[in-house]
């Protein structure tokens, strides 16, 4: 009786051993199989151009000299303007892009900083939605400061728009579109009231 207890018992373990055997076997063939589609799709659209013609302009420039009573207190320039931007960015979505991030960043050089970059305003574009950017006369979306006096006079302040495209699978890759706008401060304050 033990023996015929013992050699079921043993029949037992060898069916669930192959069993778990084969279930492992299953589970790693499919993800082997996953992560071979997802590098394919991948490399599907890893040399794809994802550049584009943007049109960028600004108006209605002002500049003043006020403190930033978020970091310190301390007098610093504020930039205030108003942006036009167009652009068509349906050509770079395909079947690997999930979603674009859009930001207008203003780079110059000061006296305090050999580069300085700001983020003026930024957009998230799904997939699906329209992708035909035409900003017209709109104020920033965030506060163009700089950290002490150097936007005074300053004459080569450059804005462009860069993206970072959102893939199912792959890299992060950041663009910046074709077509810049060369910005000019007034080389005196604007002492009037306005809305920021």
């Amino acid at each position: 009786m033990n023996l015929l207890v013992i050699a079921l018992k043993i029949l037992i373990d060898l069916a669930m051993h192959t069993a778990f055997a084969r279930l492992n076997a299953v589970c790693a063939f499919n993800l082997s199989t996953l992560a071979a589609l997802t590098f394919l799709c991948f490399a599907s659209t890893f040399f794809n151009d994802y550049n584009t013609q943007v049109s960028i302009n600004a108006a209605n420039v002002v500049l003043k000299n006020v403190p930033d009573y978020i970091v310190s207190r301390e007098k610093n320039d504020l930039g205030i303007l108003k942006i036009d931007v167009t652009s068509d960015l349906e050509p770079l979505f395909n079947w690997n892009v999930k979603q674009l991030f859009l930001y207008l960043t203003a780079e110059y050089e000061s006296k305090n900083n050999k580069l300085n970059q700001v983020v003026l305003w930024d957009k998230i574009i799904k997939r699906g939605e329209k992708a035909l950017i035409k900003i017209k006369n709109e104020p920033l979306k965030y506060y163009f400061w700089d950290d002490g006096n150097g936007l005074l006079g300053h004459k080569n302040v450059t804005l462009y728009l860069s993206w970072n495209i959102i893939p199912n699978a792959g890299t992060l890759p950041r663009w910046v579109g074709t077509g810049t706008h060369r910005l000019t401060f007034p080389s005196e304050y604007t002492q009037m009231r306005t809305n920021f």
